[in-house]
């Protein structure tokens, strides 16, 4: 071979080198200015949602404690302090992180349920429930079935739905001392679904569910509680239902009135029916009531923009926003409404007023007034009150 040749391939091993060389930098080139406009595109997304805040707050900087993130997925602001529930103790903490009082437990799947001055943590489709307040545990009960539901009423009654061998279920009543008040077996109505009391805890309402026929049946009962010399009577005191295959998840007293909630529409007990109500609620989220009106968080559809709508005794709407992508936490002193979205919290007054909008920096979990006005935030690196 000639050395013209040898050459000639050289030059072009050469210029097929170079051209892959080339190729490749415009390729790095090309990642790191895409990295780049993603990295701008979310940096000034983060400081317009913040910058649009009335005040910026450094959660870290803020009373109580820092924990790791497994540990702070345990706590929930309960009274002065904190409730941390694992599977074998439940512990009350203050807002340093020191115990007050504990107890152990040998649950498989805690659950936390509070209202007011009292906390109740059962184990889910487990057989045991524990009632607490600020000061100490009240009682733990076992059950015979498996516990599905749980709730709590403002005189510290607990109701707790269970299933049943020989029924479709059971609603059980608990007084504040662990006494059994009653107990509802459903026979004819369906599977229990959920409950609620209403504010002087003198009616309770349960939501069940009947899948005999072809087609599903919703009905809601009510009892009455008598306080007496004797003790607390219940008796039935009505029995609704509607034509609608529809499926009550949850319920709520605003005064004597009682909403039922579907994921997607909204029920009002009137008179001797059931009436839906003419919301456009595509897919209902969280809701809270807040003094006599209610505060439902929806969206238009699976992963769009969340809502915020505020519904008055009269079912007029008094605000309805759009609030953001993603809700982390919900919570009420009763007078007023706080919602975490993306890493903003909102403060509303019982009318839907804005009165208070804080941006934080980090994800938060849960969230609850304490000390009236004062909120308690559970955030991924511990606790953290904010006036």
């Amino acid at each position: 071979m000639s050395s013209g040749t040898v050459n000639k391939q050289n030059n072009n091993n050469q210029r097929f080198d170079f051209g892959k060389s080339l190729t490749i930098v415009v390729m790095v080139l090309a990642v790191i200015l895409l990295l780049s406009l993603v990295l701008i595109f979310y940096v000034s997304g983060k400081i317009d949602s913040m910058s649009n805040a009335d005040t910026q707050i450094k959660l870290s900087a803020q009373g109580g404690f820092n924990c790791e993130y497994s540990e702070a997925q345990k706590l929930y602001p309960f009274g002065e302090g904190v409730l941390k529930v694992t599977n074998e103790r439940i512990a009350y903490l203050t807002l340093s992180g020191n115990d007050i009082y504990s107890a152990s437990v040998s649950y498989q799947n805690p659950q936390c349920v509070t209202f007011g001055e009292y906390a109740v943590v059962f184990d889910l489709d487990g057989y045991s429930f524990t009632m607490l307040t600020a000061d100490n545990v009240l009682y733990s009960k076992p059950t015979v079935n498996q516990i599905k539901a749980v709730n709590v009423s403002s005189k510290g009654i607990a109701a707790v739905i269970t299933n049943s061998p020989d029924s479709y279920g059971q609603v059980l009543l608990f007084d504040q001392n662990g006494s059994a008040i009653s107990e509802w077996s459903s026979y004819n109505s369906g599977y229990p679904l959920s409950c609620a009391f209403n504010d002087d805890s003198t009616i309770l309402a349960v939501s069940t569910l009947n899948t005999n026929g072809a087609l599903v049946v919703p009905y809601i009962r009510q009892f009455s509680l008598t306080y007496g010399e004797k003790g607390i009577e219940v008796a039935d005191r009505a029995v609704y239902s509607t034509e609608d295959s529809v499926i009550f998840a949850s319920l709520f007293f605003v005064g004597e009135k009682l909403y039922c909630f579907t994921s997607d529409s909204i029920y009002q007990v009137s008179g001797d029916q059931i009436q839906q109500l003419n919301f456009d609620f595509a897919v209902v989220g969280r809701i809270l009531k807040v003094k006599n009106n209610l505060f439902v968080t929806y969206s238009d559809g699976v992963s769009q923009m969340n809502k915020l709508a505020v519904i008055n005794e009269s079912n007029t709407v008094l605000y309805n926003s759009s609030i953001g992508s993603e809700i982390n936490a919900v919570c009420t002193n009763g007078s007023l409404y706080a919602i975490s979205v993306n890493k903003r919290v909102f403060i509303y007054n019982a009318s839907g007023t804005v009165i208070n909008d804080f941006s934080v920096d980090e994800d938060i979990l849960r969230m609850n007034f304490i000390s009236g006005d004062k909120l308690c935030i559970v955030s991924t690196s511990g606790v953290h009150t904010i006036n």
